[in-house]
């Protein structure tokens, strides 16, 4: 298909632009989620690893670049959402169970990488109410980073999960004819 490219790059462009839009909502509406990663899950099970990891990038740079430079690293975070969504969904269709599944292992890995990110440049703490449990937990004998950690469990099962699950169905909702726009030439 000739248009191929011009199918990819829009929706990667797109996907990128929603988790801008999603990050900006959540955290102007105080949401403790972040749904920030809905474009790069879309395009990473539409698309492969590859585009999903570009998406996630540029995600994190843009926004940081128009807000807050601190938030570039965590595009690392944003990346592995691509890479792993990319491969679980090309290894397995991305219906509700591998959606599942995958939100519960990126809710760990995501808090691998993303809590020392975090630490090193916010010293851990997010300048939350939950910072009351982190300084607490710290009190208490934990590191900072099992403090950081454990804060974000709940948040990031929640939000990981959703995410994956949200766009398993948005994707499911997709009518064939548009979803054959991204299939490789044979």
């Amino acid at each position: 298909m000739k248009n191929r490219k011009v199918y990819v790059t829009t929706f990667c462009g797109v996907a990128v632009a929603m988790n801008i839009v999603l990050g900006i909502i959540t955290s102007a509406l105080g949401i403790p989620l972040y749904l920030d990663t809905l474009g790069t899950v879309l395009s990473a099970a539409i698309l492969g690893p590859l585009p999903g990891i570009i998406v996630g990038a540029l995600s994190n740079i843009i926004t940081g670049l128009i807000y807050s430079v601190s938030d570039i690293p965590f595009c690392l975070v944003n990346m592995a959402v691509g890479l792993i969504v990319g491969l679980v969904a090309k290894k397995w269709k991305f219906g509700i169970v591998p959606a599942v599944i995958t939100g519960i292992a990126l809710s760990f890995i995501c808090l691998a990488i993303g809590t020392p990110i975090g630490i090193y440049v916010y010293g851990g703490l997010n300048g939350s109410v939950s910072d009351m449990l982190v300084m607490s937990l710290v009190q208490g004998g934990k590191t900072i980073f099992q403090a950081s950690f454990l804060r974000n469990v709940a948040s990031n099962l929640i939000d990981k999960i959703g995410t994956c699950i949200i766009g398993c169905l948005l994707i499911k909702a997709m009518p064939m004819r548009f979803l054959d726009n991204f299939k490789k030439e044979a």
